[in-house]
């Protein structure tokens, strides 16, 4: 996957599930209004689109795959339980609510989306996801912002692994010892904010934009597809959002992704949660 030129924006990555994912997907945080982007993204050709309970659009979200027109089966809609309803019961009311809020009979991937609310809540909200699993309600079962400790909880309980771990990366902040226990356990890694929130001022970002003819945001989206990840890059701009994902006619020089690499400051570099901070109770 990683150096391929002949990815498409319909290329697909293969679960432990079973199912398939699209390589790159939309983000809608901070999103309120996110049906034009949805539309935009659509219509373009994207076919993966990442919301949450926390965002409040999953309801725009569904509307904008209704509205679309393409089959619902060929959409690979990700959502995410946030910490203030993890619990056993909760978390089965809450996929509940994002079913009916998307208007869709199934949602192909739910993540916890942070470890935040304690080792006993973690555990039954995962519980909680994979019966939705295995009454078919949910496809595949993932977390979000999950740490080496987290992950390992789960084998320790003896329960599945997830298939996708959803966490901040982009060259300034590369979390390695996640990304390395994930491909080593078979979990897919996900990269939320590939675009450092629209921070291209780097100098070495902005020479490797010039030297390839592309701009430093399609850079950072080919960076984290090249490197493995599945990049979720987001704007509210429906030609960002097209522009975004112009970056399958080059591929990035194993120099210049050595200086992409170099980039890295740790614990510095992340301008989201940290899972190292998500004390294990």
């Amino acid at each position: 996957m990683a150096g391929s030129a002949q990815l498409t924006l319909q290329s697909k990555i293969k679960l432990r599930s079973g199912y398939e994912m699209p390589l790159v997907g939309l983000g809608v945080f901070q999103n309120a209004t996110c049906i034009p982007a949805c539309e935009a993204a659509l219509k373009h050709g994207y076919r993966h689109i990442d919301t949450a309970q926390m965002y409040r659009n999953e309801a725009d979200v569904g509307i904008a795959v209704r509205k679309s027109g393409i089959p619902r089966e060929e959409i690979f809609v990700t959502t995410k339980v946030i910490q203030g309803s993890h619990g056993y019961d909760s978390a089965l009311g809450v996929v509940e609510e994002s079913l009916s809020k998307l208007g869709s009979p199934y949602i192909d991937l739910y993540l916890i989306h942070s470890p935040l609310s304690g080792k006993e809540k973690r555990l039954a909200t995962y519980r909680a996801l994979l019966e939705k699993r295995d009454a078919g309600k949910i496809r595949t079962v993932g977390v979000s912002n999950y740490g080496v400790k987290h992950l390992e909880e789960l084998r320790e309980a003896k329960l599945e692994t997830p298939a996708v771990n959803q966490i901040e990366l982009h060259p300034f902040c590369q979390q390695k010892d996640i990304v390395e226990y994930c491909n080593k356990n078979g979990i897919v890694v996900q990269a939320y904010c590939p675009l450092v929130r629209g921070d291209f001022s780097s100098p070495v970002l902005q020479e490797i934009a010039k030297s390839t003819g592309k701009n430093p945001a399609q850079v950072l989206v080919r960076w984290s597809l090249q490197r493995g990840f599945i990049p979720l890059p987001k704007s509210a701009n429906p030609e960002r959002v097209v522009s975004n994902v112009d970056i399958f006619d080059f591929v990035l020089s194993d120099a210049d992704i050595a200086k992409l690499d170099a980039l890295d400051k740790g614990k510095a570099g992340r301008d989201q949660l940290e899972p190292r901070r998500c004390t294990v109770k």
